[in-house]
């Protein structure tokens, strides 16, 4: 017995082969921009929904293809409006996705990869084994997902994109930018590539790549100390990659961009709370254009990363300000759900 080949995700294809299949099976070369406008920019999940294609054309498609998309497998709403989505993949892989509502906009905070390989000691997410990368559309599937939440939840279009859920998203980089393309481009979503930011725990080779590649989205940097010594025992990939590294890096990013970046900095107890620990930052922050956002911690456990005092906050933020730097401290959303930064880790 012929073991029946399994069916093609034909979001895998580009309208070029797209193209180059309906000229193929006969059929008019029109249709393939038809199709893939039903896929990235209705995000149609079914072929019976593309209305304007004959049937026996769906019926083809149907015999050859497949459109694996995610689905919501559980979504948890907490106190603050705040969404946590465990999104289901076409495998039975679990990542999560977050809404987060405030005043001014709704922000969708999405995951890049199954799991981390990266094993910052204070996040959740890097206790989780790294599985495997998502495809671009599972990335623009979870956009979508919120999309839709935002208009049934709240009446209100989603306004901002942030690649801050599981994963490292420069180490799925091909992905990743193809997600974002299918979500900027008019043929796709159309949102700006200005309400997007990609936050990576800052990888000197791959952030000189992003520049290479005259990428228009934000760029965002877990920092969280600029003292190499503190920064290695939260990050090993300090090690590897010192500060003197991704300061090399950032001035090729904005010499390329002229694009300030964001620094996302916890303070923690007795770790990062310090004088010099704020001096530090405002001399790193001066290597380019640049803001702070100061993120209230979301212990994930009762260990040896504790939330800083108000102290400590109101230090770094009089010290930057003084500094002629942007600092903001971002409270955190979503605790009761385990929805906040650090805290994904597939506990739905």
């Amino acid at each position: 017995m012929i073991e029946q080949a399994e069916k093609r995700d034909i979001r895998q294809l580009s309208l070029e082969q797209l193209t180059e299949y309906f000229v193929q099976i006969g059929d008019k070369a029109f249709r393939a921009k038809q199709v893939y406008e039903w896929l990235w920019k209705k995000s149609a999940k079914d072929f019976d929904q593309m209305t304007n294609i004959s049937l026996s054309t769906r019926e083809k498609l149907k015999s050859e293809f497949t459109i694996n998309h995610i689905a919501v497998d559980q979504m948890q709403r907490s106190g603050d409006g705040t969404i946590k989505n465990a999104v289901k993949l076409y495998d039975g892989m679990i990542v999560e996705s977050v809404l987060i509502p405030t005043e001014k906009r709704i922000t969708a905070c999405i995951s890049s990869q199954v799991g981390c390989s990266l094993d910052c000691n204070f996040c959740a997410t890097a206790r989780l084994k790294r599985m495997r990368n998502l495809n671009a559309d599972e990335i623009y599937d979870q956009v979508v997902a919120i999309k839709d939440q935002s208009e049934q939840f709240f009446n209100r279009p989603l306004t901002n994109i942030v690649f801050m859920g599981m994963g490292e998203p420069l180490l799925n980089y091909a992905n990743v930018l193809e997600s974002i393309e299918k979500i900027t481009k008019p043929d796709g979503l159309g949102m700006s590539p200005k309400r997007i930011t990609l936050s990576t725990v800052g990888i000197p080779k791959m952030i000189k790549k992003l520049a290479d590649d005259e990428v228009k989205f934000n760029l965002a940097v877990s920092l969280h100390s600029a003292i190499n010594d503190t920064r290695s025992a939260v990050m090993p990939i300090n090690e590897k990659s010192p500060l003197e590294e991704l300061g090399d890096a950032l001035k090729y990013w904005y010499y390329k961009t002229k694009s300030k970046v964001t620094y996302e900095y916890v303070v923690w107890r007795g770790i990062n709370d310090k004088e010099k620990d704020v001096d530090a930052l405002v001399k790193f922050c001066k290597i380019i254009p640049s803001k702070v956002n100061l993120i209230e911690y979301n212990p994930i456990d009762d260990g040896e990363f504790q939330q800083a005092s108000e102290d400590a906050l109101n230090l770094y933020v009089s010290k930057l300000e003084a500094a002629g730097i942007v600092a903001k401290v971002r409270r955190s959303r979503g605790k009761d759900i385990d929805a906040a930064c650090g805290q994904l880790a597939n506990k739905s």
